[in-house]
């Protein structure tokens, strides 16, 4: 009797735990037992596409898959699966299902066909939110994108398609935004206004003009900080596609209209910037020295950064000889072990000998006092002797 009630004990702690679960629970098996499961049970399938190296799949799982209100509709709803799309049939999939970047959120039919698609990190509310279009055919993108092929071109339709076509990082999202607002005539109400703050990222597009002409409207809306916000974000990608000097002379004339104020600065930070990233090391040495020739450094670490960069990249003496100077102005700051070890490097690099050996030994005293590992300072020491 006594070993009755224990088990009985046992088995109601064991329910007790199970009810208490919370969280998404997935399930394990191959891809063709898993469709064999929608089929059965007539769900759609809610994969994580993910891969162990992608940290926001590491924080959705931890932050949001294990949410309670997320466990309970997810189970409800979908068979959840987890899938490293970089082994076993996940390489496969990854191939079918185009995917490009991670996480990538699907919902997949029986016979194997996404019905919805999202990219990137989702909070609890989005990834609901996310849940719930999947199960919509107004909402979800097969249905939508079924229907816009058979001609409905309904401004609800248009919308829809935009939302998931840009959840989904579709490049086309952006035409059919446009698509959505040719057939608005007011840009100005409060949902228009919303879809624009969120589609818009072409300073070039329509909807980009629209909200920089009506900037009061939309910072009196959302106000002045998530405005400029997105102005700089415009901004960014737009500096993130030139690609010429004409795309360059652009952005600084950009630059001049939106911040009269800080172009200058702006415009030599962005010369640097966009010579590092083509890796003209030339330009970019003349962009530094005029950049920091006008706008001289008030931080240390900023310094040693441009001179460290300059010791690998640059081989001009000249050229060298400057960072040197901008590494004993970083020194004069703040002198510490890293600035001082970017100086050994550079006098090295410019074949000083005497002076490189000296301030590498400075370099390590410096360590030594603030715990910094100096191993590389002391293979530094033996290139300098055997100049």
């Amino acid at each position: 009797m006594k070993k009755l009630i224990i088990l009985l004990s046992f088995l109601f702690l064991m329910g007790n735990n199970s009810f208490s679960q919370s969280g998404i629970q997935f399930t394990e098996g191959t891809w063709k037992e898993l469709l064999a499961k929608a089929e059965k049970e007539n769900k759609l399938i809610f994969m994580d596409a993910y891969a162990e190296w992608c940290g926001p799949c590491k924080k959705m799982s931890k932050e949001v898959f294990t949410q309670q209100a997320v466990g309970e509709y997810f189970n409800k709803q979908f068979i959840n699966v987890k899938m490293d799309m970089e082994k076993g049939e996940g390489i496969g999939l990854a191939g079918n299902f185009g995917i490009m970047a991670y996480p990538t959120l699907l919902f997949i039919d029986k016979k194997g066909d996404v019905v919805h698609r999202a990219v990137g990190y989702h909070t609890t509310d989005l990834l609901l939110e996310l849940g719930a279009s999947a199960l919509d055919p107004d909402k979800n993108i097969s249905a939508i994108q079924a229907k816009y092929d058979q001609g409905d071109r309904s401004p609800g339709l248009l919308k829809n398609l935009a939302f998931a076509k840009y959840d989904a990082m579709d490049g086309t999202y952006g035409e059919t935004a446009a698509e959505y607002l040719a057939t608005q005539q007011d840009w100005g109400t409060d949902e228009n206004m919303d879809f624009i703050m969120r589609m818009t990222d072409d300073l070039d597009s329509d909807m980009a003009q629209h909200l920089m002409k009506n900037k009061p409207a939309y910072e009196k809306k959302y106000g002045p900080f998530a405005v400029s916000g997105k102005v700089e974000e415009l901004v960014q990608n737009k500096i993130n596609h030139a690609e010429t000097e004409a795309d360059l002379r652009g952005v600084e004339k950009l630059y001049a209209d939106l911040y009269p104020d800080k172009a200058e600065n702006m415009a030599g930070r962005l010369k640097m910037g966009f010579y590092a990233q083509r890796e003209d090391w030339g330009e970019f040495a003349g962009a530094a020295n005029a950049y920091y020739a006008k706008f001289p450094a008030e931080d240390w670490s900023e310094l040693n950064e441009a001179a460290w960069l300059f010791y690998q990249v640059v081989e001009n003496k000249k050229d060298l000889k400057t960072a040197v100077q901008w590494s004993k102005k970083s020194i004069k700051m703040d002198k510490n072990f890293y600035n001082t070890d970017t100086l050994a490097s550079l006098y090295y690099k410019l074949g000083k000998k005497g002076k490189a050996l000296k301030t590498a030994n400075q370099a390590i005293a410096l360590a030594k006092e603030s715990g910094d590992d100096y191993s590389e300072t002391q293979a530094l020491i033996q290139k300098i002797k055997a100049l």
